[in-house]
């Protein structure tokens, strides 16, 4: 488990101020015990993007199985002077015993649909909603900001070298988790390597090669300590002229003495990296190294590696930081924590929010939600279903969109989407391998997600059906409370 900047104190205390000001009066109400239902779900892909890629929810189940309030946090609510004395004991005793709904980390999901619920005792669901989000946010952004990185990066290998820009140490080791997941090789984060078991790199800055009296100096030096991860980084001065030669010159004395059997090459990190990289390719093959390798960095992202590559530049890897790390050209995801239930008489009743926005009305009930799949394995659309309806046994589904349609369900296959995570507080089974949720994002993206979803202009959209006892449901919430 990743140590964060909150082990020091009780993990309780994340939250927002009027999560415990709720809290406190359903208390005073009476209320606390009552059922309800709460679903995570986002409005919109980062980018204009055709999907987003689902993480965070290892952590997000850590928190929830770990959840309470050391007596400093009591004594510092009580300081506040808000909250009724008897409220306070309750979270003095407080530990989560709701159950979670949720994808898989590492499932491709679509907006407007619910990637997790929460079904629990109303002050219980009620004061976990902040740090689910941040959470939740912050892993599903990077995963998807890194996989469209790498898809750019076209067979590529992209290391994630973002730490040092990010937010906070925090944001530096989850975002290396998320980047992993999204399909990085591997991270310069130590400590994300240590906690995770994501492959570790990184070889030598600038200070190295300022550090000696030359930069051949500072080559052979390098390259005396690790002959077999020689990579050497060769802006420090001129590309051409001294980095690059200098590089070859290495390499002919590693050859020389037998020691030149590991991976070599030249890391470049300033310039008209296209061009650079082009000619430094010919240097090298003329030099007799084609098996040289040139990875580049310095404010990468999915749309500089697209143009480089489309200006035929040599390279077999990059290294991206600050741009994949926060997400830099859309930084918000905005997934939302919304009441979908509560339960009357021992039965869920739905509830619905109303908006002069229509993309911030809301999707009722405690539900289900389905992938619908043609017959050659491509995912069609996802589907939205009352509980205990199987969309298979249907003969059409509605778009809620245009509600004359009828869309036929043969030939259609379905899978339910979401799995039962926690129940009564607890783990419904061990922990996933990040490696084993990386490879289902991977599996993904290869076999059932169209290529015209992942464009990234204009990419086709991926539909939220609903079945029709669903559709007319929400429908009726909306007539009642109109």
């Amino acid at each position: 488990m990743a140590k964060t900047i909150y082990d020091a104190r009780s993990i309780g205390m994340m939250m927002d101020l009027y999560e415990l000001t709720m809290a406190n009066g359903y208390f005073l109400q009476e209320e606390e015990g009552r059922r309800v239902a709460f679903d995570v779900f986002f409005r919109k892909n980062p980018e204009g993007g055709g999907f987003s890629v689902f993480a965070g929810l290892e952590q997000t189940l850590q928190y929830l199985e770990g959840l309470h309030f050391a007596p400093e946090d009591i004594a510092y609510l009580r300081s506040l002077g808000l909250f009724d004395g008897r409220f306070l004991d309750y979270l003095g005793a407080f530990r989560f015993t709701g159950d979670v709904y949720a994808f898989p980390e590492g499932t491709v999901m679509y907006p407007g649909e619910p990637i997790l619920t929460v079904v629990a005792d109303l002050v219980q669901a009620q004061i976990v909603e902040t740090e689910l989000l941040a959470q939740i946010n912050h892993q599903s952004l990077i995963a998807t900001k890194a996989n469209r990185i790498v898809r750019a990066a076209a067979g590529r290998a992209v290391s994630d070298f973002g730490a040092r820009r990010a937010h906070n140490n925090d944001a530096a080791i989850y975002g290396a988790r998320a980047c992993y997941i999204g399909g990085v090789a591997g991270t310069a984060t130590v400590a994300a390597g240590q906690d995770f078991g994501i492959p570790v790199s990184g070889t030598m800055a600038h200070s190295w090669v300022m550090f000696y009296k030359d930069e051949l100096t500072a080559f052979t030096k390098f390259a005396e300590c690790y002959p077999q991860n020689c990579i050497l980084l060769a802006d420090t001065y001129d590309v051409l002229r001294s980095g690059v030669p200098n590089a070859i010159r290495v390499f002919r004395s590693l050859r020389e003495k037998g020691r030149l059997t590991g991976a070599y090459g030249i890391r470049l990190d300033s310039g008209d990296l296209a061009y650079l990289s082009r000619q430094a390719r010919k240097m090298l093959d003329e030099a007799g190294f084609p098996g040289a390798k040139i990875v580049v960095s310095n404010s990468l992202d999915e749309y500089t590696i697209r143009s480089i590559l489309e200006q035929d530049g040599k390279i077999d890897a990059f290294g991206v930081g600050e741009r994949m790390i926060t997400s830099k050209t859309d930084p918000v995801f905005g997934a939302v924590y919304k009441l979908c239930a509560v339960e009357e008489n021992g039965v869920m009743r739905p509830r619905i929010k109303i908006s002069e926005n229509i993309e911030k009305v809301t999707n009722p009930g405690f539900k289900q939600v389905f992938r619908a799949y043609a017959p050659d394995g491509h995912s069609i659309a996802d589907v939205l279903a009352r509980q205990g309806e199987d969309p298979a046994a249907l003969e059409w589904l509605v778009d809620p969109e245009k509600p004359w349609k009828k869309i036929s369900t043969e030939g259609m296959t379905f899978r339910p989407l979401q799995k039962k995570m926690m129940e009564a507080g607890k783990r419904t089974g061990a922990p996933e391998t990040i490696s084993a949720v990386r490879e289902r994002l991977r599996l993904q993206l290869e076999r059932e997600v169209w290529e015209e979803e992942q464009r990234f202009e204009n990419p086709h959209r991926h539909y939220l059906d609903m079945t029709p006892a669903y559709y007319r449901e929400k429908m009726e919430l909306l007539e009642e409370k109109a």
